[in-house]
């Protein structure tokens, strides 16, 4: 009999808190001085980041949600908004799978998550719709050197 995972269902349990307050902004905005601070992954699986940033930001990137940003839109899995860097917009979409911490300072709140190791297979800006993409990826196909090919054929 499998053990039970205590802290996956931690982390969904606390996601949901996350995925609710972000709800809570998509609907009513943030106001008397709230501001979330969201760390991610910027290379898990669902991800869409523009590549200056990816590039900039290989592994986490913290986002704030204060002032400054639009089209917020959450869903079950994820949530999109579009930011501004470098004086243009960009949007984001970050799955909650992908989140590392969740921090709203005005009320002195904190979340941390351990997210579990995933393929990098992060997606690139232009891919705006979110809930659009199949659940599975395509196997990208497997990349063999010519040392592995010399010794199979001996």
């Amino acid at each position: 009999m499998a053990r039970i995972d205590y802290q996956t269902l931690l982390d969904n349990a606390l996601k949901s808190v996350v995925k609710d307050a972000l709800v809570h902004a998509q609907f009513n905005g943030l106001g008397d001085g709230t501001h979330f601070f969201i760390t991610f992954r910027t290379r898990d699986n669902g991800v869409v980041l523009p590549d200056f940033l990816r590039i900039r930001y290989p592994d986490i990137m913290t986002i704030v949600l204060q002032y400054s940003y639009n089209n917020l839109h959450v869903s079950d899995k994820e949530f999109g908004v579009q930011l501004t860097f470098d004086g243009r917009p960009f949007f984001i979409r970050v799955p909650f799978s992908a989140l590392v911490e969740f921090k709203d300072p005005s009320v002195d709140f904190m979340l941390s998550f351990q997210p579990k190791p995933q393929n990098a297979s992060a997606d690139n800006d232009m891919e705006l719709p979110l809930d659009e993409k199949p659940d599975t990826v395509p196997d990208p196909g497997r990349v063999v050197s010519l040392d592995e090919f010399r010794k199979n054929r001996k």
